[in-house]
């Protein structure tokens, strides 16, 4: 009787799978070298005066980015251009800028992208007591609150003015924030202000409110946007400030860049995906100049739109997004890289694996018919009964060998077959003992 065996061990399986996962292991970790990083948990954003509309959109956007898991940093700036200097300097540590429209045309860098333009930004301007130009040409002379230094408001009431003949050479400019140029005017200590800001601003409503100061219309503005078409022009509608008392107390057009949302081209993809979610929750129901819908927008920008953005403005959200958490979704999106080179892997593997585990299990058993064949090649030209004991003793060996063989059962026929031929091999000895005895 043959011992009967059992199914193959985990340990032959281990020793016989081994191979096919350490190649796995390989080309996933050469695979993985292509990878991109994770994204960052902290980034950093440039707004602009404590007191102005950027910042207080920065600190909306603060809790929407935490409930994924990203810190969102705030550093007040002095406005537009120094949002843009910061972006421009890759040791600033600035990852996201608010730009006002136009800005942006100032820099050559290559490393700024725009990812979609938020809101309207009117320009607001405000006349004195007294005061009641209607053309800017007009303002020759008088003292003008312009904006505070590397501000969006500066850039463009300076380039305005400049339009109609007015510098610093004939007209006395004052550089001051937003606060402090409502409060001159307040007190007369400016004839004119330049705002760049939404009417609802507590600072504009003020002034608004205030009967002593006036809200000057250009009637020329389409030509204003031709000259500068970054531009766009708005009709604000009497009595939408406060409809109660009438403010402002006729139609009034207005010219009004778009904030945008610019950020350095090494952020990481997953960062602009969540950015742009969080601006169509907080931007899209629009309000005062702002139709409902109308942003965020891929319109009116002055960097090129990053690749993920037009993805995001063609297909809204991003697919995995849809399903799974944010840092899920960046996970299996980071791994679709290893998806390709793992298939080129496994696929061939997978083919050649049962092949060569039948030819392992068939190796087992064929490989003990050479002793055996061999032994009928030497006795076949050996007539000696000394030699044939011999043989009987590599015979009992041969044997004892393949006692110990264990083979699943799809496999055990060619080991029955094996033991046959031997205990066939055995007879024949005996036999030719008896012959030659």
């Amino acid at each position: 009787m043959f011992k009967k065996k059992g199914p193959t061990t985990r340990k032959e399986l281990f020793i016989f799978f081994l191979p096919a996962v350490l190649v796995s292991l390989v080309g996933f970790f050469a695979a993985y070298q292509f990878v991109e990083p994770s994204p960052p948990r902290t980034i950093t954003m440039a707004t602009g005066e404590p007191d102005g509309a950027y910042f207080k959109y920065g600190n909306i956007y603060k809790p929407l980015l935490k409930k994924n898991g990203i810190e969102l940093k705030i550093q007040t700036t002095a406005g537009s251009l120094e949002n843009l200097q910061l972006l421009e300097d890759e040791d600033s540590g600035i990852d996201i800028a608010f730009i006002q429209g136009g800005i942006g045309q100032l820099s050559t860098s290559k490393d700024i992208i725009s990812i979609g333009s938020l809101y309207y930004e009117p320009l607001m301007i405000f006349c004195g007591p007294g005061i009641r130009p209607t053309r800017i040409t007009e303002m020759k002379g008088l003292r003008v609150a312009v904006g505070k230094e590397k501000s969006g408001t500066k850039i463009l009431s300076t380039r305005l003015l400049d339009l109609n003949g007015i510098n610093e050479n004939n007209t006395q400019f004052i550089s001051q924030g937003s606060q402090i140029s409502a409060d001159m005017l307040l007190n007369n200590k400016v004839d004119i202000a330049f705002f760049v800001s939404s009417p609802q601003a507590a600072n504009m409503t003020k002034l608004l409110k205030t009967k002593s100061i006036s809200l000057m219309g250009l009637d020329r503005a389409d030509a204003y946007k031709f000259w500068y078409n970054y531009l766009n022009v708005i009709t604000i509608p009497q009595g939408v400030i406060n409809f109660e008392t009438n403010i402002p107390d006729r139609e009034i057009k207005v010219l009004a860049p778009a904030a945008q949302l610019a950020v350095r081209t090494d952020i990481h993809p997953a960062l602009i995906d969540l950015l742009l979610q969080a601006a169509r929750t907080i931007h899209t129901k629009g309000g005062g100049v702002n139709k409902a819908g109308e942003f965020p927008s891929p319109k009116y920008l002055d960097f090129q739109l990053s690749e993920e953005a037009e993805r995001f403005y063609s297909s809204r959200t991003p697919f995995l997004q849809r399903y799974f958490p944010f840092w899920v979704a960046t996970f299996l999106s980071r791994m679709k890289i290893m998806v390709l080179p793992l298939l080129a892997i496994m696929y061939p593997l997978l083919k050649l694996m049962p092949w060569i585990y039948r030819w392992r299990m068939r190796a087992r058993i064929y490989r003990w018919y050479a002793d055996l064949d061999a032994m009928n090649s030497k006795v076949q030209g050996n007539n000696a009964p000394k030699e044939h004991v011999d043989y009987v003793a590599k015979l009992d060996e041969l044997e004892k060998n393949v006692a110990n063989i264990n083979v699943p059962q799809p496999y055990a026929e060619g080991l029955f077959h094996l033991r046959m031929h031997i205990d066939m091999f055995r007879k024949k000895l005996t036999e030719m003992q008896k012959t030659k005895g």
